[in-house]
């Protein structure tokens, strides 16, 4: 492959790029974990297939907008990452050509006045919670919408939850153990604000001092995952801003934001800002991960018995590797037995806004991640991610079957507090 031709294209990125896409060897095991490709069975719709695209774009053999349908189909769920053979950064490899095909205005209007709806919404709490009310009431004109407003919709909740806001200190009870600070995410605090109690109220029970920045914003995956690179940096710039730099963790409860925040070194590489990005994404650990690691003390059990599904959301169990810690920690509630899904690595179609911007596939792999769940007999289910949760739990009840969805953490805090599903 030209290394100039993708350096000139790509900047600090470009060598990285160029390398990703050398080491992959087309032997087609990343195939059968792709979601779009199990949906729609075309070769372009599959990792090795977009990776192919992406080096004939580079190399002039075919251009941006005859690639585009396929590229924008991707979820994004990493699950091609955990098959290769050959350890294909993919990830980095997609992430990046967003970030060109955004720059140099490749992007179709449609797509554009998408992303720009999404992106002035969906990270400020605020905003997202005006959006949502507004939805509702659209939701009852008889209007004909464009699937990604209708999907919008679809996914609005009837009611959103009252919110109060978070204290800077939550304290450790007894002695402290640790200290470390929280993201509190954006949409999650209006869909369901209760994971961060839940998070604040597990972590005191082990003995963590918690501290909730005042200033801190999105994590800025929504800018990455959608090519806006300078938004994206800008987002994480003010949390490397208003982080304290002295703790033992920062402590993240959604699985996109965890991993958008593990790849500030790529998104500030080449900046002046890159070895504080670095030490930052260090100090980035999923609740399940910091909790199993601190050593949890276990909790009482439930008080009636619970058969349990866990969903791997795709930017834990892919993207950071995160699959041992949170059966460990669910493991240790007496009365729960975790049952597995089949196809459990395969997307839900949340993928961030991909159920948004890609409705009927979403809404494909949704029903169909609803079928397995229910195929296992299971009372409830637990995931690590609020774009899993919202999507599993919309189309359980698309299907006329819903059923108790929780975050993981708010399991293990059910436990502690004497409950039962």
């Amino acid at each position: 492959m030209r290394h100039d031709i993708v350096a000139e294209a790509f900047g600090p990125r470009g060598e990285a790029m160029a390398h990703a896409v050398e080491a992959c060897v087309h032997c087609g095991l990343c195939l059968p974990s792709c979601p779009t490709y199990q949906v729609l069975n075309q070769e372009m719709d599959s990792p090795r297939g977009r990776i192919i695209l992406m080096k004939e774009v580079l190399e002039g053999g075919l251009t941006a907008d005859e690639a585009a349908p396929f590229l924008e189909r991707c979820l994004g769920c990493l699950g091609c990452e955990t098959a290769c053979p050959s350890g294909v950064p993919y990830g980095e490899l997609i992430g990046t050509y967003r970030a060109y095909a955004a720059r140099t205005g490749q992007n179709g209007a449609t797509e554009r006045a998408v992303e720009f709806l999404l992106t002035a919404s969906l990270p400020y709490p605020n905003r997202f919670r005006l959006a949502s009310r507004a939805g509702k009431l659209a939701r009852r004109l008889p209007l004909p919408l464009p699937g990604t407003m209708a999907a919008m919709l679809e996914l609005v909740p009837d009611e959103l939850p009252a919110s109060e806001p978070f204290p800077e200190v939550y304290p450790a009870a007894g002695t402290r153990r640790a200290r470390v600070a929280l993201l509190t995410g954006c949409v999650q605090q209006v869909l369901a604000p209760e994971i961060n109690w839940a998070t604040l109220r597990v972590l005191a029970r082990n003995g963590v001092e918690t501290i909730i920045p005042r200033d801190q914003g999105c994590c800025g995956a929504l800018g990455l995952h959608m090519g806006n690179t300078k938004e994206a940096r800008r987002l994480a710039q003010n949390n490397l801003d208003c982080f304290p730099s002295e703790l033992d963790a920062i402590v993240t409860n959604a699985a996109g934001c965890g991993s958008g925040m593990k790849e500030y070194p790529l998104l500030f590489k080449g900046h002046a800002q890159s070895g504080r990005a670095e030490r930052f994404a260090d100090q980035v650990m999923d609740i399940t991960v910091f909790l199993h690691a601190l050593g949890m003390e276990p909790p009482p059990p439930l008080a009636q018995p619970l058969l349990l599904a866990y969903h791997d959301a795709c930017h834990l169990a892919h993207a950071q590797g995160v699959r041992a810690q949170p059966r460990s920690l669910l493991g240790l509630i007496g009365n729960l037995d975790l049952v597995e899904i089949p196809d459990g690595d395969i997307c839900c179609g949340s993928a961030g806004t991909y159920n948004l911007q890609q409705p009927d596939i979403a809404r494909q792999l949704g029903e169909q991640k609803a079928r397995n769940i229910l195929s296992t007999g299971a009372r409830a289910i637990a995931t690590g991610n609020i774009g899993c949760l919202t999507q599993i739990s919309a189309h359980l009840k698309a299907l006329g079957r819903p059923l108790p969805i929780f975050h993981t953490i708010q399991v293990l805090d059910l436990a502690y507090r004497g409950g039962s599903v």
